[in-house]
């Protein structure tokens, strides 16, 4: 029989020890979340800063649809913006879907966010008008909206969860972000941000190990 104290785990911790600890992996993860998206969200605005201020347009550098030369831009777009009042439109929803999306792990968070910049900017590219260019961090937006509702789904944590449900309560309206709309806004750069972020949700889901039967 693989009995055990009251109050203990298979492992010989307390359940108040498992407590204290997931208590503390979470505060770090979610310091480290804070600081990753206050420095990406932060770079933004010195780069948009310095575009303002240095002679040349930064926006020649964003994706480029069709254009072989254009696909650099795939990794540049995401930090150059059209003005700071598009900057300013992206920085809040990025910094809190960014930051719950980091919770789990940087390093779950990066590949993440190198999914979802990958598939946003690949569908931009193949579906936009010849030569147009598009810039803005949009595409990531969406994506840490798909990917915080559907890592809920996939990894079945209750917090994970939680935390779904109640991003997909309080941002609901940006689905119809991904239909064709206003001239001007890359409905492409939000539904393929929002197909990366549900396929990066997937990709680094957390893998359950097989539970040996207890004799």
């Amino acid at each position: 029989m693989n009995d055990h104290p009251t109050g203990m785990s298979p492992t010989g911790r307390s359940s108040g020890d498992l407590l204290k600890r997931r208590a503390g992996n979470l505060a770090a993860g979610a310091l480290g979340a804070a600081i990753i998206n206050v420095l990406v969200v932060g770079a933004m605005w010195v780069i948009e800063v310095a575009d303002y201020v240095l002679p040349g347009e930064f926006d020649v550098y964003g994706i480029r649809a069709w254009d072989p030369e254009g696909l650099g831009g795939i990794f540049l777009a995401p930090f150059l913006h059209a003005g700071f009042g598009h900057l300013m439109a992206n920085s809040l929803p990025l910094l809190i879907l960014g930051f719950l999306a980091a919770l789990r792990g940087i390093g779950r968070f990066l590949a993440a966010s190198l999914i979802i910049i990958l598939v946003s900017g690949l569908g931009v590219w193949f579906t936009s008008s010849p030569l147009a260019v598009t810039v803005g961090a949009s595409g990531l937006v969406f994506g840490y909206f798909g990917f915080v509702v559907a890592r809920g789904l996939f990894d079945r944590r209750a917090l994970d969860i939680v935390i779904g449900v109640g991003v997909a309560i309080a941002y609901y309206s940006i689905i119809w972000g991904v239909l064709p709309g206003e001239a001007g806004i890359s409905w492409q750069g939000h539904l393929f941000g929002l197909v990366g972020g549900v396929i990066a949700a997937w990709v680094v889901r957390r893998r359950r190990r097989a539970v040996a039967p207890a004799y």
